[in-house]
């Protein structure tokens, strides 16, 4: 069952995407939540400069189908929790505020992702992983870093799992793969044009694709078969891409454990051939 829209995570997991006056709306209403529930749609369209019609799309585009519903949810979210107000970094902080507001604003991003994850693809996605032949897992940067944890928890499961962060080697493996095959790929913004081609081959050769990103709308998680979205906040002064990897990197554990509950059997003799083996080579 997926998750009931949450207006505000919902706002920060789109703003990368929105246009300028999509980013003026989203802000004042974070800034102005209580303000926001006592308006008209034409007052929210005067306070912001835009238009009614603007108003109504911006909602319909984070999954609502109006103003009336955007606002019905939001006071479902604010009754069942106190937003905390998201902390960006300043060149004039201490060392101490850096440290919480990082802490604060992944640990707000876990609670997000926690909010807005579709548990019914969590399933989807470990059924194309147990099923795969084969499990090819694509990314960037700091999300290779995630890939590369996928590809070594995988291979405790006996599975034919390798990790690619070269763009060349990734569609040369994207080319070869088939229907029997899953791919994994793993974006902060969804939008590196190198994954996006790597990904457009792998399905045209067949195969499976389960998407892990922080933006739900992202032309990558378009061409997606399952859809894993985590949460990552922005934070100017360290790369948003820190904390999307640790959240990124949760949603890697929880789609591990449940494969490993699985089949716990298989797990355990797994578990115990590799630790067998390692003891032997530390005597």
């Amino acid at each position: 069952m997926t998750a009931e829209l949450l207006p505000l995570p919902v706002m920060r997991g789109n703003y990368a995407h929105m246009t300028r006056t999509e980013k003026r709306i989203a802000d004042y209403v974070s800034a102005h939540v209580g303000e926001v529930m006592d308006q008209t749609i034409s007052e929210l369209a005067a306070a912001v400069g835009s238009s009614e019609i603007t108003i109504s799309r911006f909602c319909k585009k984070l999954g609502f189908s109006g103003l009336q519903s955007f606002k019905i949810a939001l006071v479902a979210e604010l009754y069942t929790q106190t937003e905390t107000v998201y902390q960006d970094i300043d060149s004039a902080d201490t060392g101490e505020m850096v440290v919480q507001k990082i802490f604060r604003n992944i640990t707000d991003g876990l609670t997000d992702t926690l909010k807005l994850l579709d548990y019914a693809a969590i399933e989807r996605a470990v059924d194309l992983i147990r099923a795969a032949r084969r499990i090819a897992v694509y990314g960037f940067g700091n999300s290779a870093t995630v890939c590369r944890d996928i590809e070594t928890r995988f291979l405790r499961f006996g599975m034919v799992v390798q990790a690619y962060s070269d763009a060349h080697q990734q569609v040369t493996s994207a080319s070869l793969l088939t229907a029997k095959d899953v791919v994994i790929a793993v974006s902060h913004t969804g939008a590196t044009l190198e994954l996006l081609d790597t990904v457009r081959t792998a399905r045209e050769a067949g195969a499976s694709v389960i998407v892990i990103t922080s933006h739900v709308n992202s032309p990558l998680a378009k061409l997606g078969n399952v859809v894993l979205h985590g949460m990552g906040r922005e934070v100017h002064y360290s790369s948003e891409a820190v904390s999307s990897r640790l959240i990124h990197m949760a949603i890697t554990d929880a789609l591990y454990t449940v494969i490993a509950m699985r089949a716990p059997q298989d797990y355990r003799r797994n578990l115990q051939k590799m630790r067998e083996v390692i003891a032997k080579k530390r005597t």
